[in-house]
């Protein structure tokens, strides 16, 4: 196998195994819907052997930027029907990201009277809100029986999802958003069967993906996690109790027969990363852009040394619509510009040059 050979992924049948990762780009407006824009964003990419859309929020409580696309109202889901259509029309395959930012956000992003977290722990610092910047609030800490809410909530979204045409789904269980902030004792100091012990912590992320994946399918789920990433204030910093929980993670995965396991870590090939690997069972995705740009050289080793199925690219896939055929032909990349990540409109979206279109500019 090789980078540009096809792979299963439970249900997903790709035709290579570059993957575009997750990218939070806040281009639906306030009203959360993806219009044609984000349609051709994605299109443009379908080349890729999978996407992955960015986080998409399941309810108005759980919307971490504005901008962000949802998957609550007829007209969002129409968006991504329309999203898919687009995507499917090019011979991509696609999937939705379904995310609860839980603390990381402010009423005056969500427009409701709380944020919500494990615990009543606020992150230490500031928000970027349409008020301007705010200092993160102190969340509200779930109950056992909002508990089943959230967890109804992606349910909901998924199967909203896979009704608008998209392939599947990922759970977000990474980057310090609420799933996340369950498995780690610096955000979750709750004592009851979702909190205290590296089982109870992962009790809840377990509960959330198995009920995703009984309600449309495990062969169409996959699961984004990044151990250690140690961002929004969700630390994970004692190395035994890290293992601990991602082990009891991986051991609650591992039946359920899950497309995928999507691993955002800065060592993808080290003992702990494949040490998780093992431990699920079954296809995973690498993701090694901690900070710093996966290269082509690195994404090709990866597969060729075995250490993953699949590789999830983000800056060079936003820059290079047409990443395979420049990867493949070892062509020149076009290098992303970081000022137009989270801006408005076409700009550093939808306008940067294929490969025949720079021949054609330099001819």
């Amino acid at each position: 196998m090789d980078l540009f050979s096809p792979v299963s992924l439970g249900d997903l049948q790709l035709a290579n195994r570059i993957v575009m990762a997750p990218l939070t780009r806040l281009r639906a407006g306030e009203d959360g819907v993806p219009g044609d824009l984000i349609a051709e964003h994605y299109a443009q990419r379908a080349s890729l052997g999978l996407i992955i859309t960015e986080g998409t929020y399941p309810s108005a409580e759980s919307r971490a930027y504005p901008g962000q696309p949802g998957i609550i109202t007829d007209a969002q889901v129409a968006g991504w029907r329309s999203v898919a259509e687009a995507v499917h029309a090019r011979g991509g395959r696609i999937v939705m990201q379904v995310m609860n930012g839980g603390r990381v956000s402010h009423t005056a992003i969500t427009g409701t009277d709380r944020i919500v977290a494990p615990s009543a722990i606020a992150i230490d610092g500031d928000v970027r809100t349409p008020d301007g910047k705010l200092p993160f609030p102190v969340p509200h800490a779930l109950s056992l029986e909002e508990l089943e809410t959230v967890r109804d909530e992606f349910v909901t979204a998924s199967v909203r999802a896979i009704e608008a045409g998209l392939d599947g789904v990922e759970v977000h269980g990474a980057n310090g958003y609420l799933l996340h902030e369950f498995l780690s004792p610096a955000s979750n100091t709750r004592d009851d069967a979702f909190g205290g012990s590296p089982e109870k912590r992962a009790a809840f992320v377990l509960e959330v993906t198995k009920a995703v994946a009984d309600a449309v399918g495990p062969g169409r789920v996959g699961i984004r996690i990044s151990p250690s990433h140690n961002i929004q204030d969700v630390l994970e910093t004692d190395a035994d109790d890290v293992a601990a929980t991602y082990g009891a993670l991986m051991d609650g995965l591992a039946p359920l027969g899950l497309a995928y396991l999507s691993i955002l870590h800065n060592d993808p090939t080290g003992d702990f990363v494949q040490g998780l690997r093992s431990r699920f069972g079954g296809k995973i995705i690498a993701n090694s852009g901690f900070g710093a740009v996966t290269t082509r050289d690195e994404a090709i080793e990866l597969i060729d040394s075995s250490h993953a199925d699949a590789v999830a690219i983000g800056r060079m896939a936003i820059a290079n619509p047409d990443l395979v055929e420049r990867w493949s032909g070892e062509h020149p990349e076009n290098e992303p510009n970081p000022a137009t990540f989270y801006a408005e409109g076409a700009l550093g979206y939808t306008d940067y040059p294929r490969l025949d279109e720079s021949v054609l500019a330099g001819a």
